[in-house]
């Protein structure tokens, strides 16, 4: 497996072990991502679920119910509006763009394991009532885009088999029209989850147009190579996201060898994902804090 192949496995894996799906669907979504049985029964175990026979046995998965009454982080989001740009040889990439009223900056968001979603989509608008216009880019725009899926198992099966080099070209396509659209203020890249890894992955392409990058939580590629890049970077980990926050070391060792301006913060008391205010890990207070220091840091580098 490529390490963004195993890092999606083990999300599926790790949100059986915390009860969010059951062991049957957690092997489906292993299967879709290319395991045997016997390899998916292995992760499993590794990760510390226990066998059942009775899937229905399971208890019901937390839902985003118990946070429903908190407020996602940040203002009211401006519309996003669906968008095609060009990408390499000829094709074209799918998008949703949120345009500042008066940009300060410019932001490239980068969804998690799940597509362009109404989360990414609303985060996007976000970030433009604050003055940066923003661009989400749907990584599965060759596939037809995110929308072309009816289950989100092949949304993330799809993602999985995609070749690092065309994310890497069809990033640095978006980050091409980002600075069109942007007229002439400086860009930034912030992404969540598998997101996060690809914000992680265009730093080590040696991507010379981004002035700011704030990956949340994203997986480090193995072979993470700054150099060529000039983006300042805050880098957002959660305590309790030991399979994650393994691989900070070598993202901090990464960013000085690069002699990169970045800052590594640990939020204390929460776990994967936490900022997604319609999943069933997601902290207010957390996401509120997190979002101040994404926005500090954008006024320090973008603005």
């Amino acid at each position: 497996m490529t390490p963004f192949q195993r890092y999606l496995a083990e999300e599926v894996a790790l949100d059986h072990v915390e009860g969010l799906i059951s062991r049957r669907e957690a092997l489906r979504r292993l299967g879709l991502l290319g395991l045997a049985l016997p390899a998916a029964t292995a992760l499993l175990a590794a990760c510390g679920a226990t066998p059942d026979t009775d899937p229905a046995s399971i208890p019901p998965a937390p839902t985003p119910a118990a946070s429903a009454t908190a407020s996602p982080a940040g203002p009211p989001p401006l519309p996003t509006r669906a968008i095609t740009f060009p990408g390499p040889d000829g094709t074209r990439l799918l998008g949703a763009w949120a345009p500042a009223a008066a940009p300060k900056g410019a932001v490239l968001v980068m969804h998690e394991n799940r597509g362009l979603t109404d989360h990414i989509r609303s985060i996007a608008g976000r970030l433009a009532a604050d003055g940066y216009s923003a661009l989400a880019p749907d990584l599965l725009s060759h596939a037809g885009g995110t929308a072309a899926f009816a289950d989100t198992a092949q949304v993330t099966a799809t993602l999985g088999a995609i070749p690092r080099e065309r994310f890497v070209a069809d990033m640095k396509a978006a980050v091409g029209e980002l600075e069109r659209r942007a007229g002439g203020v400086r860009l930034g890249m912030i992404g969540f989850c598998f997101g996060g890894g690809m914000t992680w992955l265009l730093l080590s392409s040696g991507e010379p147009r981004l002035a700011a990058a704030a990956p949340f939580y994203g997986p480090l590629p193995d072979d993470a190579d700054m150099t060529g890049t000039e983006a300042a970077v805050l880098a957002i980990y959660a305590e309790q996201d030991d399979r994650v926050n393994a691989t900070r070391e070598a993202a901090e060792s990464a960013l000085e060898k690069a002699g990169l301006t970045h800052e590594l913060v640990t939020v204390p008391g929460v776990g994967h994902a936490f900022f997604n205010d319609t999943g069933p890990r997601y902290d207010a207070r957390a996401a509120s804090q997190a979002y101040d220091y994404v926005l500090k840091w954008f006024g320090r580098h973008l603005a």
